[in-house]
Formats: C-alpha cells, structure tokens, sequence
C-alpha cells in the first residue's frame, strides 16, 4: 500500500438559470402584464471530512466535479428549481489550497466539518422585476451567472499526537509496534516503512494519544530526497516530537554517528519549517540491548553531552519493550499539563471577557 497524501482537482459550481420573458395571458383579463420568474441558483461544491478515510487516493483518477445548473425561470411567475450542492468527501486532515493563487482556502481538522469550495452562480431575473409605469410590457431578462470554478491542491496532514523522527532503521516502526497494536512493517533493512502508520497509545480508559511511525529522513529530505520528503508535512500538526536514533548503527549503511544524524534531521525541520524546531522534542536513544548496561549508559551519556541537549531523553530497547512504557507515561503526563494550561488559560480569558462586558455598578 502506498500513501497519497497530495491530489489536484477540478471544482466547477452549477450555473444560474436564466429568468424568463412571460406575460400572464389569460381569458376575461386583459392586459395581464409580465410574469417571468426567476432562474435558480446553481449548485455550490463543498468538501466534507470524513474520519472514515486515510488517504487521497479516490482523487487517482476522478478529478472534475460539477455541481448541478439551476432550472431556467418559467411563466407565471414560477421560479426555476435550485441546482442541488456537490459533496466531495476527504480525509480528516486535509488542507486545501486554490493552485492559481497558491492560497490556503481551508483546513478540515474535525469529522463532519464542511468547506465551501465553489460557489454556485445566481439564477437571472425574470421581467417581471423590470415592470414599471412608463415600460408595462418589458421584454426584458437576465441571464444567470456561472458558477465558480477552480483549480484545488488537495494536502493531507496526519492528525497525530507525537511524531516519530529518525534516520532510516532507527527502530521507529518496532517501537511504535512496543507501545501500540499498530502493526507497520519491520524488517534489518532500511526504508521498510514506505507510508505514516498511526498508533493509538492507551494509557487508561479515556486517556490516549495518537503516535505516528514517519518514514525515515535522510540528509537532503527537505529538497527531495530520500522517502522523508513527502511526508515532512505531516509532522507539522503534531504537539510532540519523539526523535529516535540507533546508539548501534549498522555498519554501511548509516555512516552518520547518533549526534550527527540528530544534527543532520535537525537540519531538515528548519529547512522544511523553522517553527519545528520550537515543538518539544525528547531524545530516544534506542537498541541499548545491543550493548552491556555499563557501556550502553555511558554511550548515551556522551550523546547527550555531544549535542548538549537540554530537554528530555531517555534510553530504550524497542525490540524488548524494555524502557518504552515509562515514555508513554510522560507522554501522557505532558498532555495532561498542556490540557491543564489551555483550560486554565480559557477560564482566565473568558473571567475578563465577562469583567470586561460588565461595568461595576456605580456607573451602571
């Protein structure tokens, strides 16, 4: 299976009918006067987010849609029918951006929400709206306008808690299989993920967070290279940023030491997006099994002065779980702050909104 996470579409709204030219003729009245009524709108197309769907790959081949025209305007006053709306269903996550002018028109982050795409155009007006006292008998309608039409680039951005970063066969699929039923594909060879799989970690009934195994980065990945450069943007929603590295890199095929391939990734976010680098990020160093305890210890310790980091790390085994759930803890004890701060933050807000709105009441 293979991940489309980017499409172009077509969007071309229904047209407005046209008004109509009519005169009420009827018997024993005389002099009747105009009645054309009005054409209908037409049709608009809206995109709707579907938590159903992971990927783009319904937008392969399908890629025009049209909204319905509005009925033209008929006799006596009778109004043409309304083209009805287009639905296109998407992934929840997907940006969406008008290719002429390169605008992000919106982003769809919650099942259900809707965005309208494509405005249908408005039907034309009959002549009975251009009676008047010097011309009674108008010969005169309009047509309706067309609908709008665009160009849309369709981005997914996966929806995830914790981003995985790591070089190539760094252990971010095993470790994501240590800490989740996700089940991706792990074999001693690197780019054995070739698309974003999401894990759903489950601390306790109603406290979870989303992790997702990002296919490895390479040096360059930000210009195009390597399996890590389509998917770059999907690290970008996530709140936590988890960057795995080998302490034991296989010899030939990795030749980058532990701190330079965190350098070298480094490199890559603020090329991609300087505000990445700012996400907390904790250090994972893994396959410490590889090594005596002693001598896996004092490894990690000179990584960690190498690169003088100062936010959180920690020394795992993926492969025998061993380390991995005391992460998942703090993980979900950060996110409890973070929901702690924002709840906090919005009641302080909303007290002086409400002060605000109310003057005390010696000047009321």
């Amino acid at each position: 299976m293979k991940l489309v996470d980017e499409a172009e579409i077509e969007v071309i709204a229904g047209s407005g009918g046209n008004g109509c030219v009519g005169f009420r003729r009827e018997k024993f009245i005389p002099l009747g006067g105009p009645d054309g009524g009005d054409g209908g709108d037409g049709g608009s197309i809206w995109l709707q987010a579907d938590e159903n769907l992971n990927t783009l790959v319904d937008f392969r081949h399908e890629r025009k849609f049209r909204a319905q025209r509005g009925e033209n305007g008929m006799g006596r006053q009778m109004y043409g029918k309304g083209g009805e709306d287009t639905t296109i269903i998407v992934p929840v996550g997907t940006v969406i951006t008008n290719v002429e002018t390169d605008e992000i028109i919106g982003d769809l982050t919650r099942h259900g929400q809707r965005l309208l795409v494509a405005k249908g155009g408005k039907g034309g007006l009959g002549n009975m709206h251009f009676k008047s006292s010097v011309n009674r008998a108008p010969r005169k309608a309009l047509p309706g306008l067309p609908g709008e039409e665009r160009m849309l680039r369709l981005e997914l951005k996966l929806l995830a808690d914790v981003g995985l970063l790591g070089f190539p066969n760094a252990g971010k699929s095993t470790f994501v299989r240590a800490v989740s039923a996700a089940t991706p594909k792990v074999a001693d060879y690197p780019f054995t993920t070739l698309y974003p799989n999401l894990g759903v970690v489950s601390v306790e009934p109603h406290r979870s967070f989303v992790i997702a195994d990002i296919p490895g980065l390479i040096e360059g990945a930000a210009d195009g290279a390597g399996l890590g450069a389509q998917f770059l943007r999907h690290v970008q929603r996530t709140r936590l940023l988890l960057h795995l590295v080998d302490m034991a890199p296989m010899e030939g095929v990795i030749d980058a030491s532990p701190a330079e391939q965190v350098r070298a990734i480094e490199h890559e976010l603020r090329k991609h997006d300087p505000a990445m680098l700012e996400k907390p990020r904790w250090l994972v160093l893994n396959k410490a099994d590889l090594m005596f305890e002693d001598e896996a210890r004092a490894r990690a310790e000179e990584i960690v002065a190498e690169l003088g980091w100062t936010q959180p790390w920690y020394m795992v085994s993926a492969i025998s779980r061993e380390g991995t759930w005391p992460i998942m803890l703090e993980i979900q004890h950060f996110f409890d702050r973070l929901r702690e701060e924002q709840l906090e933050a919005e009641a302080e807000a909303k007290a002086a909104s409400a002060q605000a709105g109310n003057p005390p009441s010696d000047q009321a």
